[in-house]
């Protein structure tokens, strides 16, 4: 951080980060603040603290956090029923379950390609996957050095709404997922009984219709 003032001053330091931070649409760090505010970046991350704790102790339906690197004004957790039944009244979900599901899957297994997303869910990813990454919340991250295949992982908007600073702070769910080698071994395992089985069933399907096909008619002597 530099302490040098990065412009004039043009009002007072916390109503100006006030109203810089009301009308800004991404979370903004103290450096961006400082410039545009004209105060040293130290003061700035100072009455930022201050701002916050100020918050909290009035208990005000909103609060000041720093998330994704930057600070920026989020409604309390305790009115979020409050806030959903605003938001979403008449409206749906703007995430379906599948796709919360696959982003569940990149944000503990990234980075990730599609084929391992696929196997961990057992079902085809590409079009939930269009989608997150239309929405924002999922990035290509390279290549897979082995096979080549494109690898995605979350983006610093997907920290932002689900407001955490980095992945560290991400619940310890990853080592409940299972392993896609594991699950590999597994589905082999399970796909040669059922191919015995299936050739079985045809067999006996084959056996059954010739055992009940009526025998030719034979016309009498009149």
């Amino acid at each position: 951080m530099t302490d040098e003032v990065l412009a004039v001053p043009l009002a007072e330091l916390r109503p100006a980060l006030e109203a810089v931070l009301m009308v800004a649409d991404e979370p903004l760090d103290t450096l961006a603040l400082a410039t545009a505010v004209g105060y040293p970046e130290i003061e700035v991350a100072e009455a930022l603290a201050a701002l916050a704790a100020d918050y909290d102790e009035q208990g005000r339906g909103f609060e000041l956090r720093n998330v994704a690197g930057g600070w920026r004004y989020y409604t309390r957790e305790e009115y979020a029923a409050v806030v959903e039944g605003f938001v979403l009244e008449g409206q749906q979900a703007r995430l379906t379950q599948a796709a919360l599901e696959t982003l569940a899957v990149v944000a503990y297994q990234q980075p990730v390609s599609r084929a391992r997303v696929s196997a961990v869910r057992g079902v085809n990813v590409d079009g939930v996957m269009r989608t997150l990454i239309s929405r924002g919340l999922v990035k290509e991250a390279g290549q897979d050095g082995e096979h080549g295949a494109t690898l995605y992982r979350t983006t610093s908007y997907f920290l932002e709404r689900i407001g955490v600073v980095s992945l560290d702070e991400l619940p310890e769910l990853a080592p409940y997922l299972p392993d896609l080698a594991d699950m590999e071994e597994e589905l082999s395992s399970r796909a040669e009984p059922e191919v015995v089985a299936e050739e079985s069933a045809e067999a006996s399907d084959e056996t059954s219709t010739e055992s009940s096909a009526e025998p030719p008619a034979v016309e009498g002597d009149e």
